[in-house]
């Protein structure tokens, strides 16, 4: 443990960022997963407002630098993807 006290509040600091981190990843993959679920069962219209939610948490993601752009615009391409073989 820390002595100085700015490391201990570094810590402080730190774990309360890690928890929001936590908190906006579980909640983006939270919908993607929502997303994946309608198109297994063939829900095009769901699906597509699904993935809209799911397409401003990941760049909410992004955004706060909780993951990488290129895997944001991977996971966002795939999504969209799935959800257009859905609809052809």
């Amino acid at each position: 443990m820390a002595n100085i006290k700015s490391a201990i509040k570094r810590i402080r600091i730190n774990e309360d960022h890690r928890a929001q981190n936590a908190s906006v990843k579980s909640e983006m993959r939270t919908k993607i997963k929502r997303v994946e679920q309608l198109v297994s069962e063939s829900n095009t219209e769901e699906a597509k407002v699904a993935l809209k939610d799911a397409i401003k948490k990941i760049d909410k993601a992004v955004q706060k630098g909780i993951i990488h752009q290129n895997s944001g615009d991977r996971q966002k391409s795939r999504l969209t993807k799935k959800v257009n073989q859905l609809g052809a």
